[in-house]
């Protein structure tokens, strides 16, 4: 009984927030795709520091292991995104450079500043990484508060779905700029969501043991998000823009934030 519970919980936090996400994002604001690119920045930096930071730091693990760890996580998610690059400007540049008039504007964007295909391919591949981390976590503590009460795992459940809706929106839209293409950026995150699940059979079976590991499991995945955000995002919204596209920008990038604070706020009220 407490497994089907388990799974049903971690399957609705991990799947039924990135589908809701979608339906914000590609629904009622796809129009403003600049925008969302701020929102996501302050949506991924606010989850970091604001949630799975704070939480890892509540733990008995000491601050310099913790920072440490946030040090490593951004030195591997650097790594990850050079590799990435390597291998698609490999992929790239393979074909005869003069054929394609596309290819020769890529080249010119990639020239100019940050090329939004590469940075954005390399972000995707931390966006996912740093998703799968966080989602199994994720179902690690919504296994545990099953375990300890029934009502207790709901609310768990329903506390995850809220926080994720916001950074979800925010890994869409690097995704969607990574593809080019909704359905597929949807497919990804929900199969990071799924990964909830995973964590909740794990917790299930190894709640005492893994327990232990969780500050870790949070702070690598806060490392992708910062590193996302930092690396991929904020370099697209840094480009020249008039004043009033700057108040814009700051002005959605504190969106992105308050709405992480907002369900930050309601899922510790619970």
């Amino acid at each position: 009984m407490i497994l089907i519970a388990i799974l049903l919980g971690t399957l609705t936090a991990g799947i039924g927030s990135v589908w809701l996400a979608a339906l914000l994002s590609f629904g009622v604001l796809a129009r403003y795709t600049q925008h969302m690119l701020s929102l996501a920045a302050g949506a991924l930096l606010a989850t970091a520091f604001l949630h799975l930071l704070p939480e890892a730091f509540e733990s008995q693990v000491s601050a310099h292991t913790l920072f440490t760890t946030l040090l490593a996580g951004l030195v591997f998610f650097f790594l990850l995104d050079k590799a990435e690059l390597w291998h698609h400007g490999h992929e790239h540049h393979a074909p005869a450079q003069g054929a394609d008039p596309h290819h020769a504007d890529h080249a010119h964007q990639a020239h100019h500043g940050h090329a939004h295909s590469h940075d954005a391919k390399s972000g995707g591949w931390a966006i996912l990484a740093g998703d799968s981390v966080h989602a199994f976590g994720d179902g690690i503590l919504i296994a545990s508060a099953f375990m300890a009460d029934l009502r207790l795992g709901v609310v768990a459940a329903l506390a995850v779905l809220m926080h994720e809706v916001p950074h979800h929106m925010g890994d869409l839209m690097v995704l969607r700029q990574t593809s080019g293409n909704r359905r597929i950026a949807v497919v990804k995150v929900t199969l990071a969501g799924a990964v909830t699940a995973l964590g909740g059979m794990v917790g299930y079976a190894l709640v005492d043991q893994l327990y232990g590991y969780l500050p870790f499991f949070l702070v690598m995945a806060a490392s992708s998000f910062v590193y996302v955000a930092l690396a991929d995002l904020i370099p697209q919204l840094q480009k020249r823009a008039s004043a009033r596209e700057t108040a814009a920008q700051i002005g959605w990038l504190a969106m992105g934030i308050a709405l992480v604070m907002l369900t930050n706020a309601i899922a510790h009220s619970h």
